[in-house]
């Protein structure tokens, strides 16, 4: 049977206790909150089919999510972006109420919230994804399997709000010319910056290219280990050559870039402004409007994209980047009648001679 008492002005706590099955206590705001509870636990336990939820109402997000940086993210390839993700979640108020005290409507607040912050819809997205891979973990895994997922009760987010920022020549010198100044201690940032905007290489591989996986002979970059989880062969231009060859090399081979992820894109972003405080000091004038503005590293990416899909075919391109299906590459392919034709003559004119 279980009691209510009184605690305060304005709490209730209900109390279970029964031969078989662990004490059982909870606190409310109302009285008759706290009988719905007893009265659903008790009903649980009569059928059978109880499942004790101490841990989860005990378990703060902040915990949860510490110990599944411990012990899930580290298997992951995006580890260090999943990790910065889990701080921010941490940071939340939200981070402080346990597992089982978060409801669908905290979260539909916290989607909402960042939409009124002007996140794009996919980032929102990978966060409500991680707090629900992090639910599924616990109730699987962790031994909570009474907690409900509460990211299932509300309206996941809508389209993706595809970025189609686009570097300008201008914007390209500025930016290398700020990056160099904000990060003087790294001489091979530069040429990290030009790679990848000859190449298209995604942070986590241009990071992690040792001179092992370089064949300036025949080309092409081996990139072992990639997204998509297959070996990857990047193609260099005549540019990118000249960015390599440049290059100091040790003896002894090793790591191409020294840098961590969090230094690269903490310094990218003092590019920026360093890039804009170089304009005006070198021009006299102040930047123009957008100059720089909300540019980030994986632009740089869709960049090489852009300007690649004007000389490869959609499948080159998308063997290039190292997408499985030809739907991304057809977001850059945008070929004209007039330039259809004239590699149909180009063609024709090989064919005969």
């Amino acid at each position: 049977m279980a009691t209510i008492t009184k605690r305060g002005d304005l709490q209730w706590q209900a109390k279970i206790r029964r031969k078989g099955y662990p004490p059982q206590s909870r606190t409310f705001e109302t009285k008759a909150d706290a009988e719905v509870w007893a009265r659903d636990i008790e009903r649980e336990m009569d059928r059978g089919i109880f499942v004790d939820r101490g841990e989860a109402e005990s378990t703060t997000l902040y915990d949860a999510l510490e110990r599944y940086r411990r012990e899930v993210t580290p298997r992951k390839k995006g580890a260090d972006t999943e990790t910065g993700r889990i701080r921010r979640w941490q940071a939340h108020t939200l981070s402080k109420s346990t597992l089982a005290r978060i409801r669908g409507k905290d979260l539909a607040k916290f989607r909402d919230d960042r939409r009124a912050e002007g996140r794009a819809e996919n980032t929102i997205r990978l966060d409500l994804a991680l707090l629900s891979s992090l639910y599924e973990t616990a109730r699987k895994e962790w031994g909570m399997e009474a907690l409900h997922n509460p990211v299932r009760m509300i309206k996941a987010p809508g389209g993706s709000n595809k970025r189609e920022r686009r570097l300008s020549p201008e914007e390209e010198k500025w930016l290398l010319s700020g990056i160099e100044a904000a990060m003087p201690r790294t001489p091979t940032i530069r040429a990290l910056v030009q790679l990848a905007l000859e190449t298209g290489m995604r942070q986590s591989e241009i990071l992690g290219i040792e001179w092992d996986d370089v064949d300036l002979k025949r080309k092409f970059v081996r990139l072992p280990d990639t997204k998509s989880g297959d070996p990857r062969d990047v193609p260099l231009s005549p540019v990118a050559l000249d960015v390599l060859q440049a290059m100091p090399r040790s003896i002894s081979g090793g790591r191409m870039f020294a840098l961590s992820q969090d230094q690269l894109i903490r310094g990218f972003r003092a590019a920026r402004k360093k890039g804009r405080e170089l304009y005006e000091s070198d021009t006299g004038e102040k930047p123009p409007a957008g100059l720089l503005d909300n540019l980030r590293f994986h632009d740089l990416r869709h960049e090489a994209a852009s300007r690649w899909a004007a000389v490869l075919a959609a499948q080159e391109l998308a063997k290039m980047f190292g997408w499985k299906t030809l739907q991304m590459a057809l977001r850059y392919y945008h070929p004209t009648g007039e330039s259809l034709a004239e590699k149909l003559a180009r063609a024709h004119l090989t064919a005969l001679l």
